[in-house]
């Protein structure tokens, strides 16, 4: 709950920070956190995250430090150094591919004889695309230790699902690939933490899965997107009653978990985010070259040439 909670106050922080002009562009992950802490949390250090790039809450879970966090969301790409000390890729932009890295690093699993799995997000706007069932295929054929998590939040942007696929389901998806397929409510913490937990098992051992979450993005797709213009209000109101928070506080609270450092605990997870953000705020910003070194192994000539030629602009609009 404390990592939904401060994944929830990043959010909040975040859209802030974008509305300042801090921060270009930002996809919000309210409401799926659920999906994305629960999934994280039955995984095993040596196991490995492959993201998209809504998956703030599952890379906090990881252990991306927050100040990293906030400065990939502010552009400076040494915000995500150090990312395979915790067996985490970076974020991967484009729609789909990340699917293709899920099945790759599970197929050299299977040909190393790791006993370790792969878990990468998606959305199901990612199912529509090529890569989506080319990574399925090869993970199967190639029995891969890949789990494909697809965060159905209902929409690919402003596509609908029921407009993207006549299937009833995303997880029968699997069944075209002889894998297996299994949907969860991507909501229920305690649901995905043990539909997780089921797929690793199966995925360590060589055995692909595809695992459905059922979630809502109450937010738009990103700052840039207006989702009033494709949804009612009516919608997300009835999606708001199955807030992941709210029922994981029910739960606590019917279960006699729920205590008064709980009751406290937003107010200092909101100082958390806010001391994390002024860092991020403060911190150097990138050397100029680095934009162009870390393309190549060796540079070619021509990016040696515009290198330079962007470096006497700069200089020349510092001046």
């Amino acid at each position: 709950y404390r990592k939904m909670m401060l994944a929830r106050k990043f959010d909040e922080k975040a859209f802030s920070l974008q509305r300042r002009g801090e921060i270009s562009t930002y996809a919000p992950h309210k409401g799926q956190e659920a999906a994305q802490i629960g999934a994280v949390f039955a995984m095993d250090e040596d196991d490995w995250m492959v993201p998209s790039f809504r998956e703030t809450a599952a890379f906090m879970m990881r252990g991306a430090p927050l100040v990293d966090v906030f400065r990939r969301w502010m552009g400076d790409a040494n915000g995500q150094k150090g990312l395979d000390e915790i067996n985490t890729l970076p974020v991967a932009i484009p729609v789909g591919t990340q699917n293709l890295h899920t099945a790759g690093v599970g197929m050299a699993m299977e040909k190393k004889d790791h006993d370790a799995a792969a878990l990468g997000f998606t959305g199901d706007g990612s199912t529509s695309q090529g890569d989506f069932h080319e990574a399925l295929n090869f993970a199967g054929a190639m029995n891969g230790h890949s789990i494909f998590f697809v965060q159905n939040n209902q929409y690919a942007i402003s596509m609908p699902r029921e407009r993207q696929t006549k299937s009833d389901t995303i997880a029968q998806k699997a069944i075209a690939y002889g894998i297996e397929g299994m949907q969860v409510d991507g909501n229920d913490i305690l649901a995905v933490i043990k539909a997780v937990e089921e797929a690793l098992e199966k995925a360590r051992d060589g055995e692909p899965v595809l695992v459905e979450a059922i979630t809502y993005r109450l937010e738009d797709h990103t700052t840039s997107d207006d989702s009033t213009r494709y949804r009612d209000e009516e919608e997300v109101e009835e999606w708001k009653k199955e807030d992941p928070l709210k029922r994981f506080r029910d739960y606590l609270k019917e279960n006699d978990l729920w205590d008064d450092e709980l009751d406290k605990f937003e107010e200092r997870a909101e100082q958390t985010i806010d001391d994390a953000a002024e860092e991020a705020l403060d911190a150097e910003d990138p050397e100029f070259d680095e934009m162009f070194d870390y393309v190549y192994g060796e540079m070619p000539d021509l990016l040696e040439e515009e290198k330079e030629q962007l470096r006497k602009e700069v200089v020349t609009d510092d001046r």
